[in-house]
């Protein structure tokens, strides 16, 4: 075998390794996401797994069914988006920016 196909072997069964370790972290990193100016809260870990989903008195009195569906969507679109670009930049770290076909 080629001294540098070694080289790059054992380069890409260390970026492995490190994948794994991310995938692992992940699940401990969280973000925030809010709609309706804080009326409704989604907390959203790096592994793309709601973590907490808060609603505020202010929603429930308004009796408006329509209206807390469409904060909780609108909450946890945004976690999700959040969650996506955590996981992408925490990526990037291992990766040096090179774009792979990975993705949660």
């Amino acid at each position: 075998m080629p001294k540098g196909f070694g080289q790059i072997l054992n380069q890409a069964k260390k970026m492995q390794e490190r994948m794994q370790k991310l995938q692992e972290e992940m699940g401990e990193k969280t973000v925030e996401a809010q709609s309706g100016g804080g009326m409704v809260t989604c907390v959203v870990n790096g592994k793309q797994e709601i973590v907490s989903l808060s609603i505020s008195n202010e929603v429930w009195e308004e009796r408006d069914k329509e209206l807390i569906e469409d904060l909780i969507i609108a909450a946890i679109n945004e976690g999700l988006n959040k969650s996506k670009d955590l996981f992408q930049d925490e990526l990037s770290k291992i990766t040096g920016g090179m774009q792979l076909p990975f993705g949660l």
